[in-house]
């Protein structure tokens, strides 16, 4: 059911960040910056997750922005700053605050705000680096470094108002299946105590 709701969420961040967003998006030297849903729906991911999680997802999330059109850029560009992203977001949320909720456990718990919004300023920084520097490196990229900075720091302001919204819907979606599942094995119990109850009677 987590795979379910995590697939469902990169599906409809990913259609909406090449369909809707592009129509509203800040012309900053001639390139076009938006909210970078996909990124947000994995640091959510890694909040609430382990660092393998986290990174698997970033993975699978950064090839699906890589394959989706209209992808102008090598493909893995994108599979590797996601996936360092949720990589390094997991690592430092798990080890640094204890009351984030673990893969095992019953009940998705919900960060802090102050971590929330850490976590998508270094989530943006990390992944629109590694991006923009992998087109240098690999020379998929006409602009400079001085070019790509602005453009680095406007995607950060706009992922982090954005992550305001996205990551507790996120978290409310990756909550319901843990939910349920509780549910279920507490009704369970139930009946199996009751049985044992008859029984003995």
């Amino acid at each position: 059911m987590r795979l379910l709701s995590v697939t469902i969420a990169l599906v409809v961040a990913l259609l909406l960040q090449v369909t809707v967003l592009p129509h509203f998006a800040w012309r900053i030297g001639g390139l076009g910056v938006v909210p970078d849903l996909v990124l947000l729906v994995v640091v959510a991911v890694a909040l609430v997750t382990d660092t393998r999680y986290a990174t698997l997802t970033g993975f699978f999330a950064g090839v699906l922005t890589d394959l989706a059109p209209p992808a102008d850029h090598v493909a893995g560009r994108g599979a590797l700053a996601l996936m360092i992203v949720g990589y390094v977001i997991g690592r430092l949320a798990h080890d640094h605050v204890a009351e984030v909720g673990r893969p095992d456990e019953d009940v998705v718990r919900r960060p802090p705000l102050p971590l929330v919004v850490a976590a998508a300023a270094g989530g943006s920084f990390i992944g629109t680096t590694v991006f923009a520097l992998s087109g240098l490196v690999l020379g998929d990229s006409a602009a400079s470094v001085a070019d790509l900075l602005p453009v680095v720091l406007a995607a950060l302001v706009m992922d982090v108002v954005a992550a305001l919204v996205v990551v507790p819907v996120v978290l409310a979606l990756l909550s319901r299946p843990a939910g349920r599942q509780r549910s279920e094995r507490t009704l369970a119990g139930t009946t199996r105590t009751s049985r044992r109850t008859l029984a003995r009677s």
